[in-house]
């Protein structure tokens, strides 16, 4: 998440109520999850595991909950509750805006454009030339939708990322102040749910097609000209390369990949990252020839047992 303009390092401590470590005056852009950070951008971290990749990060504003040496060229907000104040920021920079209406006038619709009854169209709405949106699709603030994209009924773009911290009372929600990002030409069936980033973008590439009650989590990128079958979920922070097949029911973890042009047959549990033109299949993922022999030779196990009493 960029800032509309650039705020200083004091700015935000003072927002933040917080100490700080570097100049005053340091130059503060905007604020993303360590995996999409640049430079200019604040990260948190509030666990000493992590310290380290936070420091080395792209990130060169630190929201972290100790005072520790600061490498060069960087500045420290010291916090003691990062996680806190990152929602304090996303609140700030990206508030919630309430709406009143099916579809907000701050939404801008491309010509040709049709959308059904009862959607909902969020604030800063961007959508395309030539799409067609179906009956109770609801569309959340600040979407970016391309031109001849098909949504059917019911699919939700842009709800918040299933991200909590687990403190003594309870689960603590981070805030979701991302987008969900729709190229050209992609067909979105009914009934699926694409949670918008964080603080960066879930992006669908062009041309790629989504049959009905699918999932896909935060800051999730799936590339141009995928197929992706029904009841497919896939978590947060994943990266789908260009022309991959994804068939029913694939269930995929947070923070891999998947090659491009990869086929992962029905059922597969998606445990790591894999390599790209090959097939898959079973939980763990591996090879679907191997797997597939596996299963034949399990078969066998009785017939093997019967020989071996004989």
């Amino acid at each position: 998440m960029k800032f509309t303009r650039a705020h200083s390092l004091k700015e935000i401590a003072d927002l933040l109520n917080c100490e700080f470590v570097g100049d005053e005056n340091f130059e503060v852009l905007g604020m993303n999850e360590i995996h999409v950070v640049e430079k200019g951008d604040i990260v948190f971290v509030d666990h000493p595991k992590y310290y380290d990749k936070a420091l080395h990060s792209e990130a060169t504003i630190v929201l972290i909950n100790k005072n520790v040496a600061c490498p060069e060229g960087k500045a420290l907000l010291i916090s003691e509750d990062p996680f806190r104040d990152f929602n304090k920021l996303t609140n700030y920079f990206k508030p919630f805006q309430f709406s009143s209406v099916s579809i907000s006038p701050s939404a801008i619709i491309g010509e040709g454009t049709i959308i059904q009854p009862n959607s909902f169209i969020g604030n800063g709405v961007v959508i395309g030339k030539n799409c067609l949106i179906h009956s109770n699709v609801s569309i959340y603030d600040h979407t970016i939708i391309g031109d001849n994209v098909i949504i059917h009924a019911g699919t939700i773009l842009g709800a918040d990322a299933f991200y909590y911290k687990k403190r003594p009372e309870g689960f603590d929600q981070l805030l979701s102040g991302g987008r969900v990002v729709i190229e050209d030409n992609v067909g979105i069936g009914a009934l699926c749910t694409i949670d918008k980033g964080v603080t960066g973008d879930t992006t669908i590439g062009e041309g790629t097609k989504i049959d009905n009650q699918v999932h896909i989590g935060h800051d999730t990128v799936i590339g141009k000209k995928c197929l992706i079958a029904s009841q497919t979920g896939i978590a947060g922070c994943v990266v789908v390369e260009d022309e991959v097949t994804l068939w029913g029911q694939v269930g995929v973890t947070s923070g891999i990949t998947i090659g491009e042009k990869a086929v992962l047959l029905g059922q597969t549990g998606v445990t790591k990252s894999v390599e790209g033109g090959k097939t898959y299949f079973g939980t763990p993922i591996q090879e679907s020839r191997e797997s597939l022999k596996q299963l034949v030779n399990l078969k066998k196990i009785p017939e093997i047992l019967e020989k071996l009493k004989a």
